[in-house]
């Protein structure tokens, strides 16, 4: 089983992203993408998912093209995690957490039985315990954060596509996050998200995907491509390196 694009070309009005592609996603894999904003993340991301045509090449699921799916077996196969959301939901995160089970032929919003015990599993995965009855609209943005990752856990796919899911979360569950998303490439789901921190990156992800502002591309394995001289030609800025655990680490140099 593999999620691959072939040969794939990404635009926006004006500009190409990336041309020619090629990349795969296997279970068991946790692979990073990295760039500079603009760099064409979500744009891939979106690809992938079947939510967004690439000006050229194709999306392929097992060697078939998405197109030849159905789109319910796709929402069951594959989910991605945008960078927004609706904002304003009615109900509980209870509720909210729920519809990850309608790609799965669930009641309405996706309250059946077996639903509810993996909303909560998937509620306290996220340490919103406490939260589950409590209203969506009035959830901080990094609970939300976490609520909509919930969802992404009970639609329970195979392949997990996730855009700056980091974002709005404090450190401590920013690293519980890539302790989970870690875990579940380990236990045979395939992990691909865009990233803006390097060091979460090296320290969880066996695989990184570069994408520079000229439309090139590097990736492979996570420490052949997370290096110092690498990264610095990604971000264009100096990097200083810090010993990390199994792998040197990059920041920001002051000077």
């Amino acid at each position: 089983m593999t999620l691959a694009a072939r040969d794939v070309t990404l635009t926006v009005p004006g500009r190409t992203l990336v041309a020619g592609l090629d990349l795969a996603l296997a279970p068991g894999q946790c692979c990073a993408i990295l760039g500079r904003n603009g760099a064409g993340k979500s744009s891939l991301l979106l690809a992938l998912a079947g939510l967004g045509r690439p000006a050229a090449g194709e999306i392929l699921l097992d060697g078939a093209p998405l197109a030849r799916h159905p789109r319910r077996r796709l929402a069951q196969r594959l989910g991605i995690l945008l960078q927004h959301d609706v904002e304003d939901f009615w109900g509980s995160v209870l509720e909210y957490v729920l519809l990850g089970r309608l790609p799965h032929g669930a009641g309405p919003l996706g309250a059946d039985p077996e639903g509810v015990v993996q909303a909560y599993g998937a509620i306290g995965a996220v340490d919103l315990e406490t939260h589950a009855l409590q209203s969506y609209r009035t959830l901080s943005g990094g609970e939300r954060q976490r609520a909509r990752i919930a969802q992404l856990l009970v639609q329970s796919p195979d392949y997990l596509l996730l855009d700056e899911p980091l974002s709005h979360l404090d450190l401590q569950h920013q690293l519980a996050l890539m302790q989970l998303l870690a875990g579940l490439a380990r236990s045979g789901r395939a992990v691909a998200m865009a990233l803006h921190e390097p060091f979460w990156a090296a320290r969880f992800c066996d695989a990184a995907l570069l994408m520079y502002d000229s439309g090139a591309v590097r990736h492979g394995a996570a420490n052949d491509v997370l290096t110092q001289e690498n990264l610095e030609a990604l971000y264009r800025c100096r990097l200083e390196a810090v010993a990390g655990a199994g792998a040197p680490l990059y920041f920001p140099g002051t000077h």
